[in-house]
């Protein structure tokens, strides 16, 4: 599962990258500020490219919320799902099945882009955590759906099955966020797919030779460290894993 997130790209590198405009200059002051660690749990808010507005980068917050709920609503609501994940995952093989995901499935979708993110790594009972980024510090496009509450989006990351290399991070549960290749991040906003072209999607992999993936310090699970810092994503050895 995907929890925890790193989104360090200046607006202006992700307005290039992908070809989109941010939805506001009064907000580039805000998402040009480096997040080294965003923890899910926390519903931070980050950028999403929706299908509705696909030229555009826009903020949301992240876990998504039904659509019939207003936005006095969502702090509760986020209470009462924090033990269903918070809305922060959406389980991609339940994307034409789960009352919340079928909707935003067909039209609201979603790519949330992201520096870097973390996943554990068990070994004799005890979790390590990984960071996983491009190899060239090139955006990574997370597949994602969302919900527009009121006025604002809330959205969540698509998960799948692991991949050979996310199996042997994520060797717990086994699972990955959703990463769009070159190619699926062309079509992943097209309002024409059918639910076997989204599917098809979903199970189109990223290249593994373009990721780093390397362990970093057991801060990033601790809530008495601040662990939004630059040193977070710096790689730290664990004597005892031979991963």
């Amino acid at each position: 599962m995907c929890f925890h997130t790193s989104t360090i790209h200046k607006t202006k590198k992700l307005e290039e990258y992908f070809k989109v405009n941010l939805s506001s200059e009064t907000i580039r002051p805000i998402f040009d500020k480096p997040n080294y660690h965003l923890n899910g749990f926390a519903h931070p808010n980050m950028l999403v490219i929706p299908q509705e507005k696909s030229d555009v980068l826009a903020p949301g917050v992240w876990g998504i919320v039904p659509s019939n709920k207003t936005s006095s609503e969502i702090k509760a609501y986020y209470k009462e799902a924090v033990k269903y994940g918070g809305g922060l995952n959406a389980q991609s093989e339940k994307l034409f099945s789960h009352f919340l995901y079928r909707e935003a499935a067909i039209s609201k979708r979603c790519i949330i882009p992201v520096s870097g993110f973390f996943e554990p790594h068990e070994h004799n009972k005890k979790k390590y955590p990984f960071y996983i980024s491009q190899k060239e510090k090139e955006p990574l496009a997370l597949a994602g759906i969302y919900s527009v509450v009121d006025t604002y989006i809330t959205f969540s990351i698509l998960t799948k099955d692991a991949s050979p290399m996310f199996a042997k991070i994520h060797n717990l549960k086994k699972r990955q966020p959703v990463i769009l290749n070159d190619q699926a991040i062309e079509h992943w906003l097209l309002p024409e797919l059918t639910q076997e072209d989204i599917k098809e999607l979903v199970k189109s992999n990223y290249p593994e030779s373009e990721l780093s993936a390397y362990t970093v310090s057991k801060d990033l699970f601790s809530p008495k460290v601040d662990s939004n810092v630059e040193s977070i994503i710096d790689k730290f050895v664990f004597p005892e894993l031979e991963i």
